[in-house]
């Protein structure tokens, strides 16, 4: 049997979970009570409620990113320098949360920031504001920065670090000479893995914010379900809000396949 036979159950699943569900948010946005029309798509388009909440989302996952890049980046250093049974035992340690399902461990920081904690420090809840929020996103998704970048900071080859220090140049200039440069590919793959998940997050801002923090995701989410309730099945206003954010993943998937010249990052959706 041919190795390509192997890929077709996985691109029948391409076919029936990616591809068929785009084109019925495709049909939905153009397609109103039976009728082709783009008067929808375009007056959502103009109404700039959804692209306010589209910027805060965006800012929210940018700040979510960068505060997984400044903490992952030393936890994969570290784990690459250890020994590979020390360092695959503590990885485990540090992805069992992962197993749990994700809406379950919203409900637990809910719980933990609403109560626990508040009654322990004598403090009010905690919920419902920007940190809290921040908070539960960066423990959910700083598991996603660091498997890139300890998978990447774990392939530098030692040598090259040893002859920076034959050279003259001390620690600190050969990580940023040496090491951080090796180390892009994971930077990369890590920062898409966490930005593209982050900006469509719904369960943390509505949990863990209380709904104070209306967010792209929820946007989407209160067209398809709270909003079609009651006014039937018009789906065209969400689909619109969907495709806005496809390209907004697509644009910044391509930004960093830009910079990750050797393909190594898997940040290819």
């Amino acid at each position: 049997m041919k190795r390509k036979y192997f890929a077709y159950p996985y691109i029948v699943w391409m076919i029936l979970f990616i591809a068929v569900p785009m084109l019925f948010i495709f049909y939905y946005a153009f397609n109103v009570g039976g009728q082709w029309t783009a008067e929808s798509f375009v007056k959502t388009l103009k109404n700039l409620g959804y692209w306010h909440t589209l910027l805060r989302s965006i800012l929210i996952a940018l700040t979510t990113t960068v505060i997984c890049l400044l903490l992952g980046y030393p936890i994969a250093y570290i784990l690459s320098n250890m020994k590979k049974s020390v360092a695959g035992f503590i990885s485990i340690l540090f992805f069992v949360p992962m197993w749990m399902n994700f809406v379950l461990r919203t409900y637990s920081w809910y719980a933990i920031l609403e109560y626990a904690l508040p009654k322990m420090l004598g403090l009010k809840p905690m919920t419902g504001t920007l940190g809290a929020v921040l908070l539960v996103l960066v423990y959910d998704f700083l598991p996603f920065m660091v498997l890139p970048l300890y998978n990447s900071l774990s392939k530098l080859d030692k040598s090259l670090l040893e002859a920076s220090r034959d050279l003259g140049a001390n620690g600190v200039t050969t990580f940023f000479r040496v090491v951080l440069p090796l180390s892009i590919p994971g930077i990369v793959s890590g920062i898409t893995m966490v930005f593209v998940p982050a900006i469509t997050a719904f369960t943390v801002p509505v949990l863990i914010g209380n709904s104070n923090y209306q967010l792209y995701g929820n946007e989407i989410e209160q067209q398809f379900i709270h909003t079609n309730a009651a006014s039937g099945t018009d789906f065209s206003v969400g689909s619109t809000l969907a495709l806005i954010l496809l390209v907004c993943v697509m644009i910044s998937t391509l930004i960093m396949n830009h910079f990750d010249k050797d393909k190594e990052g898997g940040s290819i959706l």
